[in-house]
């Protein structure tokens, strides 16, 4: 997932499930922003170049409802895994996701790229650290799906923005805005409400949304440094080693799925490492086409449709006392997107009277 963010920090960054991996100098300016803003084909302001930017925005929005429609059904993939366990699958995710980008930088002819990341410690430390809470993230997410819990694993994707927003605070320093320190309050108490009715508190969301919120944090300082394939590669290949590890152990066990379950389970297993670089490849063109307003919306369609396959398919159990949880939830995420539209719009007026001060001096 991807860590949406502005000049202005973490407190106003939106993330979402695989998607900081996307990261890349050209997602963080996209090309298009409104019509005749001087978008990619656009050609500048009026009519001319209205058309091709309203096209390229089409394109973005459906590129975007592709990779989050694909994150959100996730849970699906994972129920059709199973008997595998959480290790075995994220495993496999791992070593097959190494194989599929290498060849895909084979393909684009990027080895020169990525081997200089490998070389720059102020690329590789960061991308290491990041492959081991991508690696948290995962085996959490997936344990949560394949244990029953796939209603709390959505709650970790809806109050990761929260997370975002208190690393602004506690690392970077910055000052909130009231709507956002009221959205904070309000997922405190919603975290007790949940609290309340798990009995204890929800880890396995609290994991998944610190652990991708961080995540994002780190991605986020070496962003700009390296494009969307050469940091997914860069950090399976951290990872791979104890991927490979793991699946010689499942194996010699005698525990392993893979070689265990047919034909069909092997070839669904090999299928995660494109199943995990397709959503990212359809973020980055998203994200190059569209404003980080847009995609900031667009990101809350993969825990919703978490959420609709938990209930639905999973069948799993939702208490009075959940249903509030999650409403209060829900209730700091819009007056989080509230103050993100506020914040953009004036931002926008702002720029707009700058450029025409500008023009008229």
């Amino acid at each position: 997932m991807r860590n949406i963010a502005g000049k202005s920090g973490v407190a106003d960054n939106v993330s979402t499930p695989d998607q900081i991996a996307a990261s890349s100098p050209s997602s963080n300016q996209p090309t298009t922003t409104t019509a005749g803003g001087g978008g990619r084909g656009a050609g500048g302001s009026g009519k001319p170049g209205s058309k091709p930017v309203r096209s390229e925005s089409t394109a973005g929005i459906l590129f975007g409802i592709g990779a989050y429609g694909l994150w959100g059904l996730l849970p699906l993939y994972f129920f059709v895994l199973m008997p595998a366990t959480a290790i075995e699958i994220v495993a496999n995710r791992i070593v097959w996701s190494l194989l599929f980008c290498a060849l895909l930088i084979t393909i684009t002819r990027a080895w020169k790229t990525f081997w200089a990341a490998v070389k720059d410690r102020s690329v590789f430390g960061p991308l290491a650290l990041a492959a081991i809470l991508i690696a948290i993230n995962w085996l959490t997410y997936t344990f949560g799906v394949t244990t029953g819990h796939a209603v709390e694993t959505s709650l970790g994707y809806f109050i990761n923005p929260l997370v975002s927003v208190l690393l602004g605070v506690f690392v970077l320093k910055e000052k909130l805005r009231p709507l956002q320190w009221a959205a904070v309050g309000i997922g405190f108490v919603a975290v007790g409400v949940l609290t309340f009715s798990y009995g204890q508190l929800p880890w396995i969301a609290l994991i998944l949304a610190f652990s991708f919120g961080l995540y994002g944090f780190v991605k986020k300082r070496v962003g700009p440094k390296v494009d969307a394939l050469t940091s997914l590669s860069v950090e399976t290949v951290v990872l791979a080693p104890f991927a490979a590890i793991t699946m010689v152990v499942l194996a010699v066990t005698g525990v392993e799925t893979l070689t265990t379950m047919g034909a069909g389970h092997f070839w669904l297993l090999v299928a995660s490492g494109v199943i995990t670089a397709v959503p990212l490849l359809f973020f980055g063109a998203s994200a190059r086409r569209l404003p980080m307003t847009t995609i900031g919306l667009l990101q809350y369609f993969a825990p919703v449709l978490q959420f609709i396959v938990a209930l639905t398919v999973f069948n799993e159990t939702m208490t009075t006392a959940r249903w509030i949880g999650f409403c209060v939830v829900w209730l700091a995420l819009v007056l989080l997107t509230i103050d993100m539209l506020r914040t953009t719009r004036k931002n926008s007026v702002l720029k707009k009277k700058a450029r025409l001060a500008a023009a008229g001096s």
